[in-house]
């Protein structure tokens, strides 16, 4: 019973998140927007309390592309003590939290930030 009812929240994402790309995509009102959204989704990391983080920006991207976020002077996979670690950290950058939900997946927690950033 508990794989059938995740299993259907899992099919309601997939297709509120295809059906809201392909209202974007055919929206000519995005581009003039008063703020951009990214989203953040955190995964803890293997034997460890850290956190690894994901951001979308709604980018196109490959099946294998990786968009963990990066260190900009050595280029590693950052970490955080925890989401709002994360949260602080692009907060520092101008994004502010929207909304947040967890979605677990084979046990582990994955989190889910919406952020906004005013645009200029």
């Amino acid at each position: 019973m508990k794989n059938k009812i995740l299993l259907a929240l899992i099919f309601a994402l997939l297709s509120f998140n295809i059906k809201a790309n392909a209202q974007a995509e055919n929206s000519d009102s995005t581009n003039n927007a008063s703020f951009a959204y990214a989203q953040i989704v955190g995964t803890q990391k293997f034997l460890s309390t850290k956190v690894t983080i994901q951001v979308d920006f709604g980018q196109s991207r490959g099946f294998f592309s990786d968009t963990r976020l990066r260190d900009e002077s050595t280029g590693k996979v950052q970490s955080f003590n925890s989401m709002v670690d994360a949260l602080n950290y692009m907060a520092l950058d101008g994004w502010e939290f929207v909304q947040a939900y967890v979605v677990t997946v084979q046990q582990q927690n994955v989190y889910h930030y919406l952020l906004r950033k005013k645009r200029e």
